[in-house]
This record gives C-alpha cells, structure tokens and sequence, in this order.
C-alpha cells in the first residue's frame, strides 16, 4: 500500500464511517457468526477506518442478523474498540453499549412517523423524548454522542419529506449534546439538488454540529449524491464495504454506496481519506465470500486507475 492508496498526501481530508459491520450486514440472508463479524471489523480498521458501526444494540429477535453485541464488542482489540460505533434505540440498548465499551454512541432518529413506527415501534416526537433521555443519561460518560436523521430524503410509508420537516428534527437534535447529525437516505430516493438543499437549510439550525451524509445507491444517485455533499462542505461520509446494505424495515433499500467506489471517487478528486483502496477492496472480496455473494460495489471487478 503505498500513500497514494489512501489519497494525495496534501488532498483535504474527507472522513469515512463504515457501516458494513452493521447497516451492511443487518438485511442479508446469510447470518455471519460472531467471530467473522469481530474479524471483519478488525480487518477495516487495519485499512484504515478510523469509525466503524460494530454493532447493534437492538432487539435480536427483530434483526437477528445483528444478535451477539456484547461478544463482539468483548473481542475486539483495543484500537478497533475506540473506533467502534453502536447503533442504541433506547435506554436499555444504551445500557448495553455503555456495558460493552463502545467508543460511541449512535441513536437513529426518523423524519417521519411513518418509518419511525415500523422500525422503532413509536412516533417521531416519542424518539426525540428517547434520545433527549439517552443523552441525558450519556452525561459524564466521557462517550460521544451523534444522530442519524433517517428517511431524511423520503420514506418508503409516508413519501415525499418536507425540508422543513427534516429542519425541525435536525433543530431538535440540536437542543442535545450530539457532536454530529448525519443525514440519511434511507431508501436511497435523494438527487444531487435535494442534497445541498437540505444541508444548507439543516446546517442553519445545527448549532455549529458537524454535519455527515449517509447515501444508499437503489436509484444509481448515491454517488453523485455523496460527491454534491462533499461540494457543499460536508467531510464525513458513510460507506459500506462492497456496497452491501440495507433495512429489513423499509422495502427495496438495497445497497449503501460502495466504501470502495466512493475511495476512488474521492481521491481521483484530490481528497485524502486515510482508508487504503486496496485494503478496502480487499475485505471487501473477503466479506463477498463469507457472505456467498459478489460484493455490488463495481472497483473490486473493474479496478482501479491507474492500475
């Protein structure tokens, strides 16, 4: 791996928060055991990845692709334990994560009711109470906390998402100590034009939070999305290995953009991720084969340029 792998040494630094361990994992047939998911955290982390979703302190009995939090995060090695992000929905999943030594904290709250009650099992303004209590009860902990904004581009129930409805959400995530609100395209509905949009009108009630994307590929928009982002200032993006993903709750949410694609895309623009390419194909083709599939993600079969 040389520097060039991971972008031009002098390229601004765009950060990468891989969700493959978790929203890449949690909607596919094959379940993989503990211990391939501890090792295909490790095995990120080794390319780079600063911040991983590790695990999902979630009901099992829901998606029970994600069972098996605590022994994850108990394997881990100490670096990939600092890098890790867990998923919590409410108290008792906080508990959990607290418990097991996560680096971070992070809690999804929908724009809309809709999803909001099919994938959480209660209305918005309820998990804006939860989250209002999570980060109540994250005081002096030390653990950082950050939000993810789902359905903030459209919802597979209610539709189309009013800005202004994202931009009273995101305002409400502000009132809490969130050093961080990701945007979501959940379904992967949003075009280059709704993204700058939104962030403009998010970033004026964000208080300052910095502001990350999270984009899915179903409607082949999720990398000119993410490139949109970039271009009105955002510099976290979330990625998948291979491009898997999606969410059992939400129909045809297919893959999250590729972490491999975006990395090429990225740094053939003059960014600088600190994630190797190479390595990220790597574990990707590795995460394929665990899986029984061939990563959706296009460099691991075209490669990159020059070669």
């Amino acid at each position: 791996m040389t520097a060039e792998d991971r972008g031009p040494e002098d390229g601004e630094q765009v950060r990468i928060v891989e969700v493959g361990p978790r929203d890449g994992l949690q909607n596919e047939d094959r379940t993989l055991p503990v211990q391939e998911r501890v090792e295909l955290v490790e095995r990120a982390v080794a390319a780079g990845v600063s911040r991983i979703e590790a695990a999902s302190f979630v009901n099992p009995e829901r998606v029970p692709q994600m069972a098996g939090a605590e022994e994850i995060m108990a394997s881990l090695s100490e670096p990939a334990r600092a890098a890790s992000i867990g998923l919590v929905l409410n108290r008792k999943g906080l508990d959990r994560a607290l418990e097991s030594g996560v680096g971070e904290v992070n809690v999804a709250v929908p724009a809309t009711d809709g999803f909001s009650v099919r994938n959480q099992g209660t209305t918005v303004e309820a998990m804006l109470e939860t989250l209002a209590d999570i980060d109540g009860a994250l005081a002096g902990t030390g653990v950082p906390l950050s939000v993810t904004v789902s359905t903030a581009f459209g919802c597979p129930f209610d539709g189309e998402v009013p800005t202004e409805r994202v931009v009273e959400v995101v305002r409400r995530i502000a009132d809490t100590s969130a050093v961080e609100i990701a945007l979501a395209d959940t379904i992967g509905v949003g075009v280059p034009r709704q993204v700058t949009e939104l962030l403009r009108r998010s970033e004026e009630v964000a208080g300052g939070r910095t502001l990350r994307c999270h984009f899915h590929n179903t409607r082949n928009t999720g990398y000119a999305n993410a490139l949109a982002a970039v271009d009105a200032g955002v510099r976290v993006l979330d990625s998948s290995l291979g491009g898997f993903g999606g969410c059992p709750f939400a129909p045809a949410a297919t893959g999250n953009i590729g972490t491999e694609d975006l990395l090429y895309m990225l740094h053939r623009s003059g960014l600088r991720t600190g994630v190797s390419l190479s390595g990220a194909v790597g574990v990707a083709e590795w995460m394929g084969e665990r899986l029984g599939k061939t990563p959706p993600a296009y460099l691991g079969r075209a490669g990159a340029f020059p070669s």
